[in-house]
């Protein structure tokens, strides 16, 4: 495949530290200059884009997404070519998703399995984080060889869906353990699943059977316990944590208050919890409410949005991922008598940069470096992906976004990619989105239109020990 040559003229390039009016050039799939003016020799197949008046960015990284997940009874209905695709025309160029173990299984088959499903359909780069969703010596074992030969540097445990995912305190801290001495990053979906399988079966016998119950039995409390235990035994180790899909303003809070005391934790609100809130779930309409049906839940608290936004400006909260994990209303369906069998997920991949920069940017609660920085660069400093991915520099991958500030769209599943029939931002007016996105310098996307290949995206490695994460705890344990 002969590589496209690409210059981006007159454009803002903008990173998480500054911008700066300049043309950006490149070839061989990564950026070759970045200064005013350039002029490259006239060579045949130079691809110009124009991006006056306009921000090129670094391409999203969605720190969080499930792609043809079996979960619950059923699949996610995006695969890694859907999934892919419509990530990168919302300007998202590379996706970190998850290899999801059964209990009693092997780590590395469930890596493999997961490989094995996107390699052949991704349209731009990924990189998978795995679960440990059990304890072994044999667990111990895989995880090494994962973070050896196979380029996993992150770790998930489950704090919640008792009985399927979910691992008690001492797991917890053996896994913990593991990943420090192994240099990765770990990470929790942070609820209490003891709490919650009790509060469904109060639910249930109540005769609570509709979406709503699934708020109602896993409330905030629930979560925010879940986070601060997770601190607590982490910082036990001394290991990094990473939470995932931050939901709630006690659990956020939880996250801020660890930071200010010095902890290493990170926080991850995801599109949905930055764009929408959990009212939907009183919605009349059944299908609507159960929709929005995710773990954990959206909050009521209209206010939690606003408040999640406010954190990730002020670096209290890190990064964003989406959680993207559709299902259609008929997949809903499951659950039509009990909402404990809705299966959780929601849209995302494609809503997530136009939503923040809309609540975020535009709203006036942080500035287009800050978005960068969250959306992009974070990520890829904490997954030991910087400088590579997340800037553009000379040397790194040209994983481009031009980002148009002024203009707007309006959300909507009629003319979304997603391949749902559903989208939770439905009629959300954005400002801000991307006119070309450029995957390892080839223009996927313009104006509208995809010049896609399946499984043209490759799968990144991230070695351990991420300077930005560990540099601290290494000191830590010296002194």
């Amino acid at each position: 495949l002969a590589q496209q040559r690409l210059l981006i003229k007159g454009g803002k390039v903008v990173n998480d530290d500054c911008s700066v009016v300049a043309d950006v050039y490149v070839e061989d799939g990564m950026v070759q200059q970045v200064g005013p003016n350039i002029n490259p020799e006239p060579l045949p197949g130079l691809i110009v884009l124009d991006a006056t008046n306009k921000l090129v960015i670094p391409g999203g990284i969605d720190t969080h997404t499930h792609m043809q997940f079996p979960f619950m009874g059923s699949r996610s209905k995006d695969d890694f070519y859907t999934g892919t695709k419509a990530a990168i025309a919302g300007g998202t160029t590379m996706i970190i998703d998850f290899a999801i173990p059964q209990k009693g299984c092997s780590l590395i088959e469930a890596f493999d399995t997961w490989k094995s499903w996107a390699d052949p359909k991704v349209c731009c780069d990924y990189a998978l984080h795995v679960a440990v969703t059990w304890w072994s010596d044999k667990v111990k074992e895989e995880m090494k060889s994962l973070v050896r030969n196979k380029g996993v540097n992150s770790f998930k445990m489950f704090m919640a869906y008792k009985d399927i995912y979910m691992v008690n305190d001492e797991e917890l801290y053996a896994a913990f353990s593991c990943c420090k001495e192994l240099g990765a990053v770990a990470q929790v979906h942070a609820e209490n699943g003891e709490l919650i399988a009790q509060g469904a079966k109060k639910m249930l016998a109540m005769g609570i059977t509709g979406p709503e119950g699934h708020e109602l039995c896993r409330p905030e409390e629930v979560e925010a316990e879940a986070t601060q235990r997770a601190i607590t035994i982490a910082n036990a180790v001394n290991c990094p944590l990473f939470v995932v899909h931050v939901m709630s303003k006690s659990a956020a809070r939880v996250i801020s208050n660890a930071r200010r005391e010095g902890k290493v934790v990170y926080g991850e609100p995801i599109a949905a919890s930055l764009g929408t809130d959990g009212t939907n779930y009183w919605n009349k309409d059944w299908a609507h409410a159960a929709a929005y049906v995710m773990g954990p839940p959206l909050r009521p608290d209209p206010s939690t949005p606003g408040f999640l936004m406010n954190l990730l400006a002020n670096d209290d909260l890190s990064v964003t991922g989406t959680d993207n994990c559709t299902f259609d209303i008929c997949q809903k369906a499951l659950g039509k008598d009990d909402f404990t069998k809705i299966p959780n997920g929601v849209n995302g991949v494609e809503d997530r940069m136009s939503v923040i920069w809309e609540k975020g940017v535009y709203s006036g609660k942080m500035d287009e470096n800050r978005f960068v920085a969250i959306t992009s660069t974070n990520a890829a400093k904490i997954f030991n992906l910087y400088p590579k991915k997340g800037r553009i520099a000379v040397g790194s991958d040209a994983d481009i976004v031009i980002w148009d500030p002024e203009a707007t769209r309006t959300i909507s599943a009629k003319t979304h990619h997603q391949a749902n029939d559903f989208n939770i931002f439905e009629g959300m007016v954005c400002h801000g989105v991307p006119v070309a996105t450029v995957s390892r310098g080839k223009v996927v996307y313009e104006g509208g239109a995809f010049n896609v290949t399946a499984g043209e995206g490759k799968y990144v490695s991230r070695p351990p020990f991420p300077p930005y994460v560990y540099k601290r705890v290494r000191q830590r344990e010296q002194v």
